[in-house]
């Protein structure tokens, strides 16, 4: 037992451990190559593979162009989503400015503006005054909403009646 570990150990360090690196061999020198002789056969179909006929040709050309004119309209619709994009984008921010001015000069207005100053130059330029009990109707709506006057309110206040009580 103790003879076979140690050509084991020893099989381990040599082969292990040390790799013998291979022999290469020197290049042979090709021999030139003689061209085989090829059948007349093998010819003549090695010529109709070279030729195309006409009909193929003018149907790559059609392809072609066609192809080429689908990428050149292509390009101009890109060129022209690009475009509306930036239009889209500049108008966005003039609707914005615009906004923002409105705003602006809204609050301006509405804080120049106070109503006890309309109601004074109204009463005292305007010879305006507050309506008398007298002129004000009372009536009772039919609906809710809103009311569209069509005719001349009655003096009752009354517009419309259901026979229904």
């Amino acid at each position: 037992m103790a003879a076979r570990q140690t050509v084991r150990r020893h099989q381990e360090y040599v082969y292990g451990n040390v790799v013998t690196k291979p022999q290469y061999e020197p290049r042979q020198t090709e021999e030139p190559r003689r061209p085989r002789k090829v059948s007349r056969q093998v010819r003549k179909n090695r010529r109709q593979a070279m030729h195309m006929s006409p009909g193929y040709v003018i149907f790559l050309t059609i392809a072609a162009i066609s192809a080429l004119l689908i990428c050149v309209h292509y390009v101009n619709l890109q060129a022209t989503v690009a475009e509306r994009s930036r239009k889209i984008t500049a108008m966005q921010e003039e609707l914005a400015n615009m906004r923002e001015e409105n705003t602006t000069r809204y609050n301006a207005a509405t804080d120049h503006v106070s109503l006890e100053e309309i109601r004074k130059t109204a009463k005292e330029k305007l010879g305006m005054v507050y309506a008398s009990e007298s002129q004000v109707i009372e009536y009772n709506k039919a609906s809710a909403d809103y009311v569209k006057q069509y005719e001349k309110i009655p003096e009752e206040g009354v517009l419309a009646e259901s026979d229904k009580k």
